[in-house]
């Protein structure tokens, strides 16, 4: 008798604890279901034009001015460089010819 009345209270609180998850998992279904479709609503009725700044090409101003001297600076700085190069080119050869002698 021990064994129905055990078998039978444990069928019971079964029962139980599956109408309670069963009815916790519907709840959170519509919940989710409910949160789902307000997003889907949102997303729908979202406005399509965002605002932005103007694109970097736009923003680019040019200074003719600066423009010229950033120019004329470049030039300099380059002719001092070949210049530079020259001379070391010199010192070479005239080292050739200090150390070996005549022409190289």
């Amino acid at each position: 008798m021990s064994f129905v009345a055990g078998s039978l209270a444990g069928a019971l609180v079964m029962g139980g604890i599956y109408h309670g998850f069963s009815n916790l998992v519907q709840t959170r279904t519509a919940q989710h279901r409910a949160d789902i479709h307000m997003l889907s609503e949102r997303i729908v009725n979202a406005s399509t034009t965002i605002p932005s700044p103007p694109p970097a090409s736009m923003r680019i101003t040019h200074h003719p001015l600066t423009s010229l001297i950033q120019s004329k600076w470049n030039d300099e700085v380059a002719g001092l460089f070949g210049t530079a190069w020259r001379w070391e080119q010199r010192a070479v050869e005239l080292g050739k010819k200090v150390l070996y002698g005549g022409d190289s």
